[in-house]
């Protein structure tokens, strides 16, 4: 997918659409994991004056099986620091796959609700929502969404991002 066509692109057009002088950095590395972003985090808010950080981290774990009370724990010690520096956070919460089985998804899937009312950030529930599982908004690989399936989350997710903006958390 082209840079224009990610996600923090296509964010940044709508809320400046909005009317809302913003810039929106593309922090993320494709494929990474919880325990990727961080080990990451640090670098990521150094030297940034974010106002606001969405975190949207832990599909790959889910993809890769990892433990979730890794992913937990990951994300957790993410949004501290994140908070330490000062941002607001808006959590993008993910689903494991039903092929993980209940067991694996019960303990996955809470991770999200659970992380945003312990540290009292915004939540929006699912990243991927209406995007997941059509072939007709995801890439090839069937897992990432394409341009347009970018479009529809920007979309669905942008009521949130607006609500963080102007309220924080």
């Amino acid at each position: 997918m082209s840079e224009s066509d990610a996600f923090p692109a296509q964010l940044e057009r709508a809320l400046r659409g909005k009317g809302y002088d913003v810039r929106v950095v593309n922090a993320g590395i494709s494929g990474d994991t919880t325990a990727g972003g961080l080990e990451r985090i640090d670098w990521v808010l150094d030297g940034d004056d974010a106002d606001m950080v969405i975190v949207a981290l832990g599909a790959n774990d889910a993809l890769r099986g990892v433990d979730p009370k890794s992913t937990r724990k990951n994300l957790d010690q993410i949004i501290r620091r994140i908070k330490q520096k000062g941002p607001d956070i808006l959590i993008a919460g993910m689903k494991a796959p039903p092929n993980l089985g209940m067991v694996f998804s019960g303990g996955y899937n809470s991770i999200y609700s659970d992380l945003a009312d312990k540290h009292d950030v915004a939540l929006y529930p699912f990243f991927l929502d209406g995007v997941v599982a059509k072939p007709y908004l995801n890439q090839n690989d069937g897992i990432h969404p394409n341009a347009k399936g970018v479009s529809m989350m920007v979309g669905a997710i942008l009521p949130d991002v607006i609500d963080v903006l102007e309220n924080g958390n």
